[in-house]
């Protein structure tokens, strides 16, 4: 029997380009844009976060400066370039010294890397260290083939964020990785072009103090849609893949695109640049036909949990935060909270850009990210936290919420707080939980946040603030929290301080709950639904 052969084939997890190409797998067409990057500067810098596309972008440079025209046939590049000068491309993938036990773990994998560029450009024996042999490489590729070289350096940071929690480890890690990269500037009369790529600024290694004259284009228009797919790209490349997803769910075509972009678009690195999928899970998806959570199950960071715990973040205070791109595209090392690092990850994007006062509003990309995000934080705000009961109180809660049935949904949330160890004194070492009330409200937060549904805190309206507003469809869910009060006085807190008139416009729904917290039992001990 045949067997019958799709005819569109995904790239979802490769990254190689010539890889890509020579199977004939579908490829979002970046190479205008890399045509221009490699002719605009010579030192180039680019920061995204992971699993976003920054190794296939390095591999399809690599392709490029190593002259392989045959591999962009039918792509912008081929109508773009007229010389295909080879040179000599010295490719570097530092995300393969994450997770080594010690510093010789490291040093065995820049070892084996330089050995299969040496190999091919030859070694010098009196050179021993890594920064020596990198140094030798370029010098001898340029010398041996009349051409500069190229390098690339991908995930560069990676083994030291594998060691941020650790200062010894870190400051060790630094001292190895800071002498591999010193050739960098030494070398600058043997490089045509220098590409690095990393999620974070590591800015007292000499990648970045020695080569003053690096191009940062991680917040440049121009190259904002260099790594991951925009929605024109798409619904322009995936139009019949996302009407097969559409049947699949029973919705109709523009529905789905909704769905899809709920749950995976909304990433912005500059201003007013256009909205952009995260292209490993969009792929994912619809290869999959199955939309789901991807990025999270990809690997998840400890780093940056243990950076929020070191800093106190509140959690309350993450969404809709204005700040200046100084205090979210800060070096590494100069940190003084961790929104750097939750943007830099992934965890938070630009959402819109006031030019007047030159600040950012940042908030979480996609629904992806923030039910991932909720689910993958929970336990480091309540030890020994049971993630599955939470999932089970989330679906439970999802569905009588569905079903309007406000009580039983209340219910739920009671009984799963009556599992939660309560904190002594209510402090948390994430998030500055310093009160009873606080800590609730956070888990409260978390738990609506993993439901996928828009949740803020503390929100201010002309009368004072409403503890938590959530928005279900078109129903806005008031809630004001009393400890050892009554549900009768929070609900009239609501009421006398109008905290549900912003949301009665139009026709949406109101539903005001009223929630006594009793010091004493640790839990809701009295509810009113209005």
């Amino acid at each position: 029997m045949a067997v019958e052969i799709p005819t569109r084939l995904y790239t979802a997890g490769i990254q190689e380009f010539a890889d890509i190409r020579e199977r004939n797998l579908i490829y979002v067409d970046k190479t205008d844009i890399i045509y221009r990057l490699a002719h605009e500067s010579k030192f180039v810098f680019l920061s995204r976060p992971r699993r976003f596309g920054k190794t296939l972008l390095c591999t399809t440079l690599k392709c490029y400066f190593e002259g392989r025209k045959e591999l962009f046939e039918g792509l912008a590049m081929e109508k773009l370039e007229t010389e295909w000068t080879k040179y000599p491309v010295l490719h570097f993938d530092l995300s393969q010294c994450k997770n080594k036990e010690d510093i010789q773990g490291i040093m065995r994998e820049l070892d084996w890397q330089l050995k299969q560029y040496e190999k091919k450009y030859g070694r010098d024996e009196t050179c021993v260290s890594p920064g020596e042999r990198f140094k030798s490489l370029i010098v001898n590729a340029c010398e041996q083939t009349g051409q500069k070289s190229v390098v690339i350096l991908d995930e560069y940071d990676a083994p030291l964020l594998d060691a941020l929690n650790d200062s010894e480890k870190l400051t060790e890690i630094r001292r190895v990785m800071q002498e591999f990269y010193q050739p960098l500037k030494s070398c600058e009369a043997y490089e045509h072009f220098v590409f690095i790529t990393g999620i974070t600024k590591f800015s007292q290694l000499s990648i970045f103090s020695t080569l003053n004259n690096i191009t940062n284009i991680t917040m440049l228009p121009q190259y904002s849609a260099i790594c991951g797919i925009t929605v024109d790209e798409a619904l322009d490349i995936f139009k019949p893949d996302i009407q097969e997803l559409a049947e699949r769910y029973k919705c109709s075509y523009d529905e789905m695109v909704d769905k899809l972009k709920a749950k995976y678009d909304g990433y912005n690195f500059c201003e007013n640049s256009k909205d952009i999928f995260n292209p490993f899970s969009l792929t994912m998806a619809i290869k999959n036909r199955k939309i789901d959570s991807y990025w999270f199950g990809s690997g998840t960071p400890t780093y940056l949990f243990e950076q929020m715990k070191r800093f106190g973040t509140n959690i309350l205070s993450l969404e809709k935060n204005m700040a200046s791109a100084s205090d979210f595209d800060a070096p590494t090392e100069n940190m003084t909270t961790a929104l750097p690092l939750l943007y830099q990850s992934g965890y938070l994007t630009i959402k819109d850009y006031d030019f007047d006062t030159n600040q950012y509003l940042l908030d979480f990309p996609n629904a992806e990210v923030r039910v991932g995000f909720m689910r993958n934080l929970l336990p480091a705000i309540v030890e020994d936290a049971n993630v599955m009961l939470a999932n089970n109180t989330v679906a439970n809660i999802y569905t009588t919420l569905k079903k309007n049935d406000i009580n039983s949904m209340m219910q739920f949330l009671k009984s799963y707080i009556a599992s939660i160890p309560y904190l002594e004194h209510g402090k948390s070492e994430l998030g500055n939980l310093t009160t009873f009330e606080a800590f609730y409200e956070t888990i409260m937060y978390v738990i609506f946040s993993m439901m996928s549904n828009y949740v803020y805190t503390q929100v201010k309206s002309a009368n004072g603030r409403s503890d938590i507003v959530m928005f279900v469809g078109d129903t806005a869910y008031v809630f004001e929290l009393k400890i050892n009060g009554t549900a009768h006085e929070a609900l009239n807190q609501i009421n006398s301080n109008g905290y549900m008139v912003p949301y009665e416009a139009g026709n949406r729904k109101v539903v005001k709950v009223g929630v006594a917290f009793s010091k004493e039992e640790k839990n809701i001990t009295d509810w009113i639904v209005e």
